[in-house]
């Protein structure tokens, strides 16, 4: 063996600190993003708020003083300011506390729902502590998941606790409201709620029944067993269904369950002189700009800013990528929406075929660029709120030449299904066929595949009588 020199020439991506930070604030939502620069702001003492007044100055009422007055380490005027001045004035004559948001009014959970009733009641400390154990153990959607046995044996022996003493106290949990509460299952939460209904309202009799034995019947929309097995007619089993079906599965549906996660939108979508446009929602921007009285130190110092330097240039970097986040937001959300001027005028059955590749062609970013820009980024219009992934869909040719998006194909099975006769459901052959009378050839497994990604059910569970 013996050493020796090489030399070797090679090409290699190398990712700058900068461009790492834009990439990094690209992906973020706009949730995360605040939380991010919530951290900078702590952590480099370069940056402040664009409507907080600088250091030994006041602001004037209703006006941000840096905007355009900030010169770079260099002595010169940058014209810019180093300020974000996105969203001025968003929350002009309001209390700049306020924000609707997060003023939003919080749903009770389920939990404090039922603490609040057990309140009310004359107990003893045993049987309250019994039934406030029961509700500790309800799941998120209002059930007892365990045996009461099992439970009996999970707990401690110095609490001297049986199933009987438990099963006293879950009978006492069944009478609160919601109907239903504290069941071992669906049947018997079914029952719960049918029990609470008047004695004489049509169908009640024959809908506990069938609660208490034949729900899988039910389910599978067997109901010629139904009407042999309790010899009733039509009518009869068509109201016991009725009634069934105006129960609620999940009792704790409507409760909070603990933390809400709220969705701010990047884009606003308007109509504007007969075209609808994209607009960046500015209260979701944040304002930002390097500290002026701090830098201004370091241009006197002429780059000698020891420690303060790399903090400086962080915080230009910072505003700067933001910057450029949304406005990369914008261009991309600008082709998809120029592109989807069908779906906003006339809904989903209008939706064009979309993918990456058509907006990064079209507005030169990378595929991955506009793959960042579009996840957790969403879009209100006058249709609802959507991701702008939602946008993107694969196509299928049609009769005439032309292309139809997966989402416009199901937005027409969801609204053949809805129309159809409840009696004489539509198969998927039967829809398949229905789409190819229109020009769009659909082989049935694909309306199979869609139907159940909509979690619409199949032909035989969707039958009524």
């Amino acid at each position: 063996m013996k050493q020796a020199l090489q030399l070797k020439v090679s090409q290699q991506l190398t990712l700058t600190p900068q461009l790492q930070q834009s990439i990094k604030l690209l992906q973020l939502s706009t949730l995360d993003l605040q939380a991010e620069v919530d951290r900078f702001l702590l952590d480099n003492p370069l940056l402040e708020r664009g409507d907080e007044p600088h250091d030994g100055e006041a602001a004037p009422d209703g006006a941000d003083s840096g905007a355009g007055e900030t010169q770079d380490a260099d002595g010169r005027d940058d014209g810019a300011g180093e300020l974000l001045d996105w969203g001025a004035g968003a929350r002009q004559g309001g209390d700049d506390d306020y924000d609707p948001m997060l003023n939003v009014p919080s749903q009770p959970s389920l939990r404090e729902h039922l603490l609040a009733q057990l309140g009310e009641i004359a107990l003893s400390d045993r049987d309250r502590a019994v039934a406030c154990l029961l509700i500790e153990e309800l799941d998120d959607d209002g059930y007892l998941p365990l045996d009461l046995d099992e439970l009996a044996g999970n707990l401690p022996l110095e609490l001297q606790l049986d199933s009987d003493e438990l099963a006293i106290g879950l009978t006492l949990l069944q009478q609160f409201d919601p109907a239903g509460v504290g069941a071992r299952s669906l049947a018997e939460s079914l029952q719960l709620q049918l029990l609470r209904r008047p004695a004489d309202e049509p169908g009640r009799a024959l809908a506990l029944e069938i609660a208490r034995e034949h729900l899988e019947l039910l389910g599978g929309r067997d109901y010629t067993k139904l009407k042999k097995l309790f010899g009733c007619q039509d009518e009869a089993l068509r109201q016991a269904q009725a009634l069934i079906s105006r129960l609620n599965p999940y009792p704790a549906s409507g409760y909070g369950h603990g933390d809400i996660h709220y969705v701010i939108p990047d884009i606003a979508v308007r109509k504007l002189r007969g075209r609808w446009v994209a607009e960046l929602n500015r209260s979701a921007m944040p304002r930002l700009r390097v500290n002026r009285l701090y830098e201004r130190l370091l241009a006197d110092k002429r780059g000698a800013g020891g420690e303060l330097a790399g903090p400086l240039q962080e915080a230009r970097w910072l505003v700067k990528n933001i910057q450029q986040r949304f406005d990369t937001i914008l261009k991309v959300a600008e082709a998809i929406v120029e592109r989807q001027q069908s779906f906003f005028e006339h809904g989903e059955v209008a939706m064009r075929p979309l993918i990456l590749r058509d907006i990064a062609d079209e507005i030169g970013l990378h595929e991955s660029t506009v793959s960042r820009s579009t996840s957790q980024k969403y879009l209100l219009c006058p249709r609802g709120l959507f991701e702008l992934k939602y946008f993107f869909g694969s196509s299928l040719e049609t009769d005439g030449g032309g292309e139809c998006s997966a989402t416009a194909i199901k937005a027409h099975i969801r609204g053949m299904i809805d129309g159809e006769d409840r009696a004489k459901p539509l198969s998927d052959s039967a829809i398949a066929d229905a789409l190819a009378r229109q020009g769009i050839q659909v082989a049935r497994r694909t309306v199979a595949k869609y139907r159940e990604a909509m979690q619409i059910p199949a032909v035989n569970l969707r039958k009524a009588l």
